[in-house]
């Protein structure tokens, strides 16, 4: 336990510089002490490690030091083998310099770690985008890529659902979601969301930015998710639903449809259910619950009813017109 412990004492190190020991113990789920004795024990092996003092210190290796990769386990090689996707890569311009890094990695594990990641390539394949639908490749995409790499400001035109808008911002991350890229850019520092398939026109200025304290692409990308879903399915309904539209629910609906499903009553003689649900402003949820046809009956909010009663009846006169058409 003690040995892989050091191994990613040493890694972090190596990967993030400058690191205090505060950290190194909530990485590895010990105390700081014991990370005061393991870096004692790291030096008296020889390993040029030392310590900075002040409130900006912490612990870093000796400039130049490198860990070999042999202490790595099976598991953890393949593991790295899985952490790209080729063709985000590609699309980003950074297939060669992807290829090349896992030769590289590949050299560098002994002979029957090198296998075991090969073979792991053979039988796993990551394609991104969503059931029938194709990944996007903006024309934008590696100029914006290579904006956020520099941490240079941009110019972009951009066309909105309701209009077309231009900023300057400077360009944070890049996210890919269900096959679409997006840019994380701030502007008047705040940071927003940019589909950068509808960019219509890029410069790439040579003004840098300084990157906002405390900012974090990840925790930001999963808060505007969640407020994403909440503004998309800002109210309830309660339906009733056979087993077939269950089923149509379960494997069709958002996620964050799907999680909060509530079950109000227990299914009658014919499997019928009582359920209440996320759904949208009331003509998108109309359109979702006549996509399921008969097997839905809208009891809760009145107003979504009526609009499925409405909506129904419009069928109904139109395809009964269509008949008196084909009849003459």
């Amino acid at each position: 336990m003690r040995a892989s412990r050091l191994i990613n004492i040493l890694t972090t190190l190596q990967a993030k510089g400058l690191v205090t020991a505060e950290v190194l113990a909530a990485e590895n789920d010990v105390s700081v002490r014991t990370i005061y004795r393991d870096i004692d024990a790291l030096s008296l092996s020889g390993v040029p490690v030392y310590s900075e003092r002040g409130s900006d210190g912490g612990y870093r290796l000796l400039d130049g030091y490198r860990v070999r990769l042999n202490g790595l386990t099976p598991s953890e090689a393949e593991a790295m083998f899985l952490s790209g996707i080729p063709g985000a890569a590609a699309d980003l311009g950074l297939g060669a310099l992807m290829a090349g890094a896992q030769k590289k990695l590949t050299a560098a594990l002994p002979e029957d770690l090198r296998e075991s990641a090969r073979r792991l390539q053979t039988k796993f394949y990551l394609d991104a985008p969503t059931w029938l639908a194709e990944g996007e490749q903006p024309h934008y995409l590696q100029a914006i890529a290579g904006a956020v790499w520099s941490s240079k400001r941009i110019r972009i035109r951009y066309r909105s659902w309701t209009a077309e808008k231009n900023r300057v911002a400077d360009p944070l991350g890049i996210v890919m979601k269900g096959g679409a890229w997006y840019v994380v850019a701030s502007v008047d520092n705040t940071p927003r969301t940019y589909r950068i398939s509808r960019v219509l026109d890029l410069i790439v200025t040579d003004e840098g930015f300084d990157w906002p304290k405390g900012f974090d692409l990840a925790d930001y990308w999963n808060e505007n998710t969640r407020r994403l879903e909440l503004d998309l399915y800002p109210n309830w309904a309660t339906i009733r639903i056979s087993p077939h539209g269950l089923k149509e629910i379960e494997h069709t609906a958002p996620p964050y449809v799907r999680a909060n499903i509530g079950f109000v009553a227990e299914a009658d003689e014919a499997g019928w259910q009582t359920v209440r649900l996320p759904v949208a402003h009331r003509r998108m949820a109309m359109h979702e619950m006549l996509k399921l046809g008969p097997e839905v009956e809208v009891i809760d909010p009145p107003d979504l009813r009526d609009a499925m009663r409405q909506a129904i009846e419009t069928l109904m006169n139109r395809y009964a017109q269509g008949e008196d058409d084909l009849t003459k």
